[in-house]
């Protein structure tokens, strides 16, 4: 299996991972002797679809200098692209869109040229093979999307906004945390969206209040959370509860009025500013992570300044950006003012270079502090340890690494002194 793209996409691979398992069949993490080999594919943007189309020539070595003979493409750009998959791709053998899933024992056991991309998606009860550490796992509340940003494809590919039953994510997360899970990670389109489809209101604030009552769970870290539905209680709770980490993933992709209006998205400049006050007031420590999307259709250089400039005063402790890529079939793609490439990644590059900045600076006042860390190794050339702080999520954000006398295991918690850092990570001395 080879997995791209999102965490979404990472949690539906181990969905059919575990189906896999519990058919009898093996996994393997050799390529080359691989019968069936899987690509769980993305297409959010042009560079993620030749990613994906690059991972399946890369696999289609192995039909010819290994085991493989038969090469299965799901997820989003299965579902996107299917016939174009089937008759492009000569070396694709069957294709499975995301509601497929739940059928992927159908589509290894299926003739060559199969295509299954006409169920919607459904949540699996089945058990999980975790690819994420031992400790640390991605819990999926919804999938699908009701927001209607003129950039974006998933709504078409991934369908309506569906949310879980609170009783069913509760009882995957007692799982996880019965298999050594402490760290949980909960992901959707809009996580701040989660239970309108369901109970007729948000329901994000209760479900937190119940995975706060597994006892093993000790981290609990929130992404995507759309600024406009970051409720005074969903604050609140984040504030009084040790368990959820002080740290938000706040997507805004721009603050300009006008830009935000042609985005299609519904939130504003002053309100963007006021939840970022209010998050901070109430959790001074927070980490407040965002990404922006530069070079969006009819920027002009006095909003893209307003925007560099928002990024200098408002100083996000995290933040990535995307040049604008135009999705066909998608509104923002027909619209006049399309901005050249090479302005587009030039405007990017500074925006990194402004957070760069930030990111001293921010970083410089950690010089002293204690903070609690979650192990995740050891490197060999730098002979320290290196895990992760509550600033610090899975794969997009920093490390640091510390020196300890004895040996720490991977998934345990230490306090570090930070001494120094260097680009986005901290260096520092365990306190023993």
């Amino acid at each position: 299996m080879v997995s791209l793209g999102c965490s979404k996409n990472l949690v539906d691979a181990e969905n059919m991972l575990s189906l896999i398992k519990q058919n009898g069949m093996e996994i393997v993490e050799d390529e080359s002797i691989a019968e069936v080999i899987i690509v769980n594919t993305c297409c959010f943007i042009n560079d993620a679809k030749q990613e994906s189309i690059d991972a399946v020539l890369d696999v289609a070595q192995w039909k010819t200098d290994g085991s493989c003979s038969k090469i299965i493409v799901t997820g989003c750009m299965a579902q996107r692209y299917q016939d174009e998959i089937i008759k492009e791709l000569p070396e694709v053998d069957v294709v499975v869109g995301v509601g497929g899933i739940g059928d992927i024992i159908s589509a290894i056991n299926a003739e060559n040229g199969a295509v299954m991309c006409d169920k919607e998606y459904e949540f699996l009860s089945t058990d999980r093979v975790l690819t994420t550490p031992d400790y640390t796992a991605f819990l999926k509340i919804s999938d699908g999307c009701d927001n209607q940003c003129t950039y974006c494809v998933i709504p078409s590919i991934r369908g309506k906004y569906k949310s879980r039953e609170i009783a069913d994510i509760v009882s995957e997360a007692e799982n996880l945390a019965n298999q050594g899970v402490q760290e949980l990670v909960i992901i959707a389109q809009d996580t701040t969206n989660y239970g309108v489809d369901l109970y007729g209101r948000v329901m994000l604030a209760d479900l937190l209040k119940e995975l706060c009552k597994i006892d093993k769970i000790k981290w609990i870290r929130l992404h995507y959370c759309y600024p406009e539905r970051i409720t005074d209680e969903l604050i609140e709770i984040m504030a009084e509860n040790e368990k959820i980490c002080k740290y938000i993933d706040i997507p805004i992709q721009h603050c300009n009025d006008d830009i935000l209006r042609k985005m299609g998205r519904k939130g504003s400049r002053e309100g963007i500013i006021g939840v970022i006050e209010k998050l901070r007031v109430k959790m001074p420590e927070i980490t407040i992570r965002t990404t922006l999307i530069a070079g969006f259709p009819t920027e002009t250089d006095e909003q893209f300044s307003e925007l560099y400039d928002f990024v200098l005063n408002t100083k996000f402790d995290r933040l990535g950006v995307f040049a604008y890529s135009q999705e066909e079939q998608t509104p923002a793609a027909q619209m006049e003012g399309q901005i050249d490439d090479e302005v587009k990644r030039k405007r990017q590059e500074m925006l990194m270079l402004a957070q760069s900045q930030v990111a001293d600076e921010l970083s410089e006042r950690k010089i002293g502090k204690a903070i609690a860390v979650l192990t995740e190794g050891y490197d060999d050339i730098t002979k320290q340890h290196y895990g992760r702080s509550e600033a610090d999520s899975v794969d997009i954000d920093g490390k640091v690494f510390f020196k300890s006398s004895k040996k720490i295991n991977a998934g345990e918690f230490v306090r570090v002194k930070i001494n120094q850092y260097f680009d986005y990570d901290l260096f520092g001395d365990i306190e023993e």
